[in-house]
């Protein structure tokens, strides 16, 4: 089971009484933060969640990784020994690295860990509370495993909104392929999309095999995150009503839902009640496929004292298959609870952002291109491609030749014969900027957008094609502040951000094929006026690490 029981073996914590702490990353850290400690093995490990044996990427041997907990303001350190035959990154989906992009673990942003070497990640969790997850960004090596689930706790000082659960429990649900993740790989660069795949894990283990122990009239908060590949799935709870209260770091308007799609790439806190029972049944936990033809159940097992197994009657439905108006209806009614404060006490709704004036507007369209025989996709008409030297490293040793990064159109190039294009996709941007970004879906297959270091607001969602008349219909109070939102087929979603993050930040397709062949970008978050990336004041944007890894040109 993956519970409260597997944290601790690799965590330790040192409350820190000084203003200032400094760590090896020259972070400045708040009065009264705490610093925790973890120590991670990467390796290889063969497992057979769905009956097949492949080799999977485990964490100090555990397939979940250990949880990541945190409480706000945390500065963590982890070291991590690669033990794999491939190089290796992590990063941490939705948390809010306090204006340190050296630290994201993406390709763009830090060379990788080389087999046999170990890397020290240093960083603050910013002002936020949530749940969330990490996982390995390199190399489609997130088909292998090597995920695990992040908490990131409310301060002592700020109440929930709730009352205190009597357990928190990480749920991680995601689809999962029996083909080992280099043959995966492989089939993607030769121009095959990747298929359906063979079906859904909850917390690493296959059908029944995941166990949750309920007490009787106890209420839990489950972090439930899905950290598949490219499949949305309900969740649900046999017998069970869940009252949704946060996702991704923001506490929502505390609403019951007997199902619940959850996205790739995406984060939901729900309030399960257990029954007041003196007999012995059992549930079942559902996390069952959307939006593809095969219908695919990931099952786990709600077990009360002396039930049995497995459980009685049938296996509760969701909502039909593709069904996406349901999908949308229900992502419309995700609203913020602007009652009640987060990580800070303020109430959330005293940040006005709908009186926050815009000062830029990019429209992002996703698309296909047909390279020879090899299949890539497309942002604007350009599919990401990466150098050797990351952008992070080429932008700090002011490596400045063109071939580091072309400036990606701010609108479709719509009707106007330009071909798509190979390019390092770069938007630069001002710091402190609001930006409103319009994601805008053509296809036919549901898409999932994901921003490092950011949270937006999803201010509008709906089908068809977006023009400037659709900010009428904006909603400008209460709409969900999130990192991850979904975009229907031949449909739109509008999110709007405040800039405050310095840094370079990927913002990516959450579905791992569209972003292993092309689809994402990066924002270049700075100050008015800094030519130069080494000298930026360290109370703007981290330093450098004293122990950054150098690859490609920066080492010469």
């Amino acid at each position: 089971m993956y519970m409260d029981e597997q944290m601790g073996l690799t965590n330790s914590r040192t409350f820190i009484t000084s203003t200032i702490l400094w760590v090896s990353t020259a972070l400045a850290i708040h009065a009264e933060s705490s610093q925790i400690f973890f120590e991670w093995t990467v390796s290889y490990s063969h497992r057979a969640p769905l009956g097949v044996e492949k080799q999977v990427i485990v964490i100090n041997d555990q397939f979940p990784g250990p949880v990541l907990n945190t409480t706000t303001n945390d500065v963590v350190t982890i070291n991590v020994h690669n033990n794999l035959t491939d190089p290796f990154l992590m990063t941490w989906n939705g948390v809010q690295l306090r204006r340190n992009s050296w630290q994201d673990g993406v390709q763009e942003t830090n060379c990788p860990i080389l087999p046999g070497q170990r890397w020290t990640y240093n960083f603050q969790v910013k002002d936020q509370i949530g749940g969330f997850f990490y996982f390995p960004s390199l190399l489609f090596q997130k088909a292998a495993g090597g995920y695990g689930a992040i908490r990131v706790n409310n301060g002592p000082v700020i109440p929930l909104p709730f009352p205190q659960p009597y357990k928190d429990l990480d749920v991680l649900i995601g689809d999962w392929y029996n083909t080992d993740s280099r043959l995966l790989r492989a089939s993607l660069n030769v121009g095959n999309s990747l298929p359906e795949p063979n079906g859904i894990l909850i917390n690493g283990l296959g059908p029944n095999q995941a166990i949750f122990e309920f007490e009787p009239g106890a209420t839990y908060r489950l972090r439930i995150s899905n950290v598949g590949l490219k499949t949305s799935l309900n969740f649900r709870i046999q017998g069970h009503v869940m009252r949704l209260v946060e996702t991704e770091g923001s506490y929502t308007i505390q609403q019951d839902y007997n199902n619940l799609d959850i996205h790739v790439g995406q984060s939901y806190s729900v309030l399960v009640t257990a029954k007041n029972q003196a007999n012995c049944i059992s549930y079942y936990m559902i996390a069952s496929s959307r939006f593809i033809e095969a219908e695919l159940l990931g099952l786990a097992i709600i077990r009360y004292p002396g039930s049995v197994e497995p459980p009685l009657g049938p296996i509760t439905r969701g909502p039909a298959t593709y069904d996406y108006t349901y999908s949308m209806s229900q992502a419309h009614a995700i609203r913020w609870n602007l009652m009640v404060g987060a990580a800070r006490p303020n109430p959330q709704g005293s940040y006005h952002y709908g009186s926050i004036n815009i000062t830029r507007t990019l429209v992002l369209k996703n698309g296909i291109m047909i390279d020879g025989q090899e299949l890539r996709y497309t942002v604007n008409g350009v599919t990401f491609v990466h150098q050797d030297t990351p952008l992070k490293l080429a932008d700090y040793f002011k490596l400045t030749d063109a071939s580091y990064s072309c400036v990606i159109p701010e609108t479709p190039n719509d009707g106007t014969g330009v071909l798509p294009t190979f390019g390092t996709s770069v938007v630069d941007a001002v710091y402190h900027d609001f930006m409103h970004v319009v994601f805008q879906n053509p296809l036919q297959y549901i898409q999932t957008w994901h921003l490092d270091g950011y949270n937006f607001f999803v201010v509008g969602m709906e089908f068809g094609t977006w023009d400037e008349s659709k900010m009428a219909g904006y909603n400008m109070v209460d709409a969900i502040s999130r990192s991850t939102v979904q975009v229907y087929p031949i449909g739109w979603t509008a999110v709007m951000v405040k800039l405050d993050n310095q840094g370079l930040w990927n913002l990516r397709s959450q579905n791992a094929e569209y972003w292993y062949l092309g689809q994402e970008l990066y924002i270049r978050v700075k100050g008015v006026g800094e030519e130069d990336p080494s000298t930026i004041p360290v109370e703007d944007e981290s330093p450098i690490p004293e122990n950054v890894i150098k690859c490609g040109e920066a080492i010469l």
